[in-house]
């Protein structure tokens, strides 16, 4: 792994989401994230989610415009940009209603494409989460733009 040290925290994983599994990616950035390091997750618009592209874009739409009677402002929520919609999707991977989860949570950062300060370091890919022999697939950028993201 690629351990790296910044200003605010000694160290660092960086993870490289480009034509990676959404669910399989994430399950494993979750128990890094389990373990108490920190994880960079960069190129977050180029990870893959498997299924076809109208039923995995029906089921996100379907998601977001869940409302209840009795409070509807209390609907989970859902956003349209996708390092958002990536975070949001592995925090539902932890425990997050612990404070074990949410600190765990904390530590994550998701960026569509490599910031400054991770630019000379190598990040990381698991090969278990390689995407390559999938037939139908639908990327986390073109989920979000059927979402409504402008970007």
């Amino acid at each position: 792994m690629e351990l790296f040290k910044t200003d605010e925290v000694l160290f660092m994983i960086v993870v490289d989401g480009t034509e990676q599994v959404l669910g399989r990616l994430g399950s494993k950035v979750a128990k890094e994230l389990l373990k108490g390091e920190s994880v960079v997750l960069i190129n977050a618009d180029k990870i893959l989610i498997s299924g076809s592209p109208k039923n995995v874009a029906d089921k996100y739409i379907i998601r977001r415009s869940i409302v209840t009677k009795e409070r509807p402002g209390l609907k989970p929520r859902y956003p349209r940009v996708p390092d958002m919609l990536v975070k949001r999707l592995i925090r539902g991977m932890l425990p997050y209603r612990s404070a074990r989860g949410r600190e765990a949570h904390k530590r994550l950062k998701v960026y569509m494409s490599a910031p400054d300060h991770v630019k000379g370091v190598q990040p990381i890919k698991y090969p278990e989460a390689e995407g390559k022999n999938l037939k139908k697939y639908i990327t986390i950028m073109e989920l979000c733009k059927r979402l409504g993201y402008n970007g």
